[in-house]
């Protein structure tokens, strides 16, 4: 092979263009500052003293100076090689290979490449400068050039063998919001208009890396920068991509849909994004979804999703909305203030950093269809604050784990089956202070809710630990403290509650207003601020007569009072309670084999009117309070109603 060698000239970059301090990290630069475009390597600006009529097959020719090619077009013998050495190829004329390779560096938009060629290595580094992408502030019109730029030199330089697409500084806006087909068929379609990534490619973009959405008209609704749409085994890494969600202009009819995203994954399979920042995105910051309905055979799921190390910051709505995906992880990321109003706009829907939302309906035959799935979900070592809403909200889908994140807002699912919460970390922060950490609210009545659990979290300074609203669910070994409430049981059923830690200031389980039916509350230690458990008007509806619940083996620690008021179907035996029992107003209530330690309360005290009411074997400590106490205090207006027998009174 014949190698050609021109001698080496290097002149420093800062001669080219003056060098100044770059913006980067957590200060991206804000707009209308200096855009410092990156500096290629093709750095010398000796012209070469040859041309390409005398080069020979198998040559290798090394580019270290400037080859004009003057508009020409050179058609090359087999197998040639070119080689960077910080030259360059201009004059706007084309090389014809036929076999061979040449050096990504040499690449520019004043050279044209044809016929059979491969890139020197599989990476391709891009430099705005050498290509027709304008960074800085510009217009609608060059912004949607910039989209179709970048995109297609991705597609060319995969074409070229390239399988990494990396970029250095970079601070350009793109036009995501017109509809660019030129066919009878002008719908808009987001994922297409993106700048579309192609299948088995690395898009690597470095902390310099900027991606701005240009500023979208009154009105408009849907869109995004990078999309990858049918295709798979792509990686996206670094970067910051910015909306519009302060700049743009909402229309008076928004009902808080208007916007665009920043990324969406449609029918993508093998989809890989690390540590990529999104900000200010005005419909929310990702969008997961697939092609069809799951029922037809045009589907194309969306398979094998990661999205690890990313920043979400000021998302308007949601920062992830998942409609259609299946095996997809969420793992490493922050979310900050989700749906919050800012400086132009409101919060929009919903308002979780996390929505799960897929969409179903029943036929005319009653038959459940589901035209989107969601499942083989886990979301984890995530950290979210500020969230309006809260960190998820998982509507619909199966086989969904939410395990060992620092949360600061809230976690609710709905209709779901398989759905696990577990060894999370809850902490209270901004408006959560007030609501609750977890609440479980499937509808009892639906088949798809089943097999669903909550276990192992912290939780701290919320208004309450965990609601439930749902059936089939199983709340175990959590720990609830510096909270108003503990655990809230309502309209729950074939559910159990086991060896939950609940240190409160107010009432430590409580059911009030409600119905409860097959329920099991087992092995819980409880310290509460007033009551250890207040049921009131629980199962006291004729329907709810035949609902049971039962207390067992738990322990409540300091003086306060368990209250069975307007209550029926409770069972509540074989406890510890510092403290006494007060029971008013029940219809098929069971208090027995439990140690009673009251101080100042008596040890049961019965009021009101009693059916089937069993006080049976229990062992009550004399209170050591004031002398009107005792340890059984009997003021049933139906004493018929109430059977008491085996007590001991020490």
């Amino acid at each position: 092979m014949k190698k050609l060698v021109y001698p080496i000239f290097i002149i420093s970059a800062c001669v080219i263009i003056s060098c100044s301090k770059e913006s980067v990290g957590n200060n991206p630069p804000e707009i209308g500052e200096e855009i410092i475009p990156d500096i290629p390597e093709n750095v010398i600006t000796t012209p070469c003293d040859f041309d390409l009529s005398t080069v020979t097959e198998n040559s290798t020719i090394v580019i270290n100076c400037v080859l004009d090619l003057k508009g020409e077009t050179i058609n090359l013998p087999a197998n040639v090689n070119f080689e960077f050495e910080g030259g360059d190829i201009i004059g706007d004329g084309t090389l014809v290979f036929t076999g061979g390779t040449i050096d990504g560096r040499l690449l520019s938009n004043k050279l044209k490449i044809d016929g059979n060629v491969k890139l020197i290595g599989k990476t391709f580094r891009l430099y705005a400068v050498r290509w027709d992408i304008v960074e800085g502030k510009t217009t609608s019109e060059i912004a949607l050039k910039n989209n179709a730029e970048f995109e297609r030199l991705m597609f060319y330089t995969k074409e070229l063998g390239a399988t990494t697409f990396e970029i250095g500084r970079l601070d350009a806006y793109f036009e995501i919001t017109k509809v660019t087909s030129t066919t009878s068929n002008q719908n808009f379609y987001p994922s297409l208009e993106a700048i579309n990534i192609p299948s088995d490619f690395h898009l690597k973009m470095s902390e310099n890396t900027h991606l701005r959405t240009f500023t979208a008209e009154a009105g408009v609704e849907g869109g995004a920068i990078l999309a990858v749409r049918d295709v798979s085994n792509v990686i996206v890494s670094g970067g910051t991509l910015y909306g519009d969600r302060d700049k743009r202009v909402y229309s008076s009819a928004d009902i808080g849909l208007e916007g665009t995203h920043l990324f969406l994954i449609h029918s993508g399979k093998n989809i890989t994004l690390d540590g990529v920042n999104f900000i200010d995105g005005s419909k929310g910051s990702m969008s997961i979804y697939s092609f069809g309905f799951s029922f037809n055979p045009d589907y194309i799921p969306t398979t094998g999703v990661i999205i690890k190390n990313c920043e979400f910051k000021n998302s308007r709505r949601m920062a992830i909305a998942l409609t259609d995906a299946r095996d997809v992880l969420i793992e490493g990321n922050t979310f900050i203030d989700t749906g919050l109003p800012s400086s132009n706009s409101d919060g929009g829907e919903v308002g979780y950093a996390i929505n799960i939302e897929p969409d179903r309906f029943r036929d005319g035959n009653g038959i459940l269809m589901e035209r989107q799935r969601a499942f083989d979900i886990t979301i984890r070592k995530n950290t979210e604050t500020g969230s309006r809403g809260g960190f998820i909200t998982a509507t619909i889908g199966q086989d969904i784990t939410i395990e060992d994140n620092d949360i600061g807002t809230r976690a609710v699912y709905s209709l779901v089956s398989g759905t696990r919460i577990i060894n999370n970390r809850f902490k209270a922060t901004g408006t959560a202070i007030d609501s609750w950490a977890i609440f479980t609210a499937g509808g009892i009545e639906s088949e798809t809710v089943f097999n669903n659990e909550v276990a192992g979290n912290t939780i701290e300074g919320y208004s309450l630990g965990i609601a439930t609203g749902t059936k089939d669910t199983f709340v175990h070994d959590n720990t609830i403290t510096n909270c108003g409430l503990g655990i809230q049981i309502a309209k729950t059923i074939d559910s159990r509650f086991y060896n939950n830690t609940i240190n409160v200031t107010g009432s430590g389980i409580a059911a009030t207003n409600t119905f409860n039916n097959n329920i099991e509350v087992k092995g819980n230690t409880v310290t509460s601020g007033s009551f250890h458990v207040y049921f009131a008007q629980m199962n006291d509806k004729e329907e709810h007569k035949n609902n049971t619940l039962l207390f067992e083996n738990n322990t409540f620690l300091n003086e306060n009072a368990v209250v069975l008021s307007n209550t029926n179907g409770v069972t509540f035996t074989n406890n510890d309670v510092i403290g006494g029992i007060q029971v008013g107003n029940t219809f098929n209530v069971d208090v027995s084999l439990n140690t009673i330690k009251p101080n100042e309360s008596n040890g049961v005290r019965l009021y009101g009117t009693h059916t089937d009411v069993s006080i049976a074997t229990n062992t009550i400590s004399e209170p050591t309070g004031a002398s009107r106490f005792v340890c059984i205090h009997n003021e049933s207006d139906t004493p018929a109603g109430i059977t008491m027998s085996g007590n001991t009174c020490n």
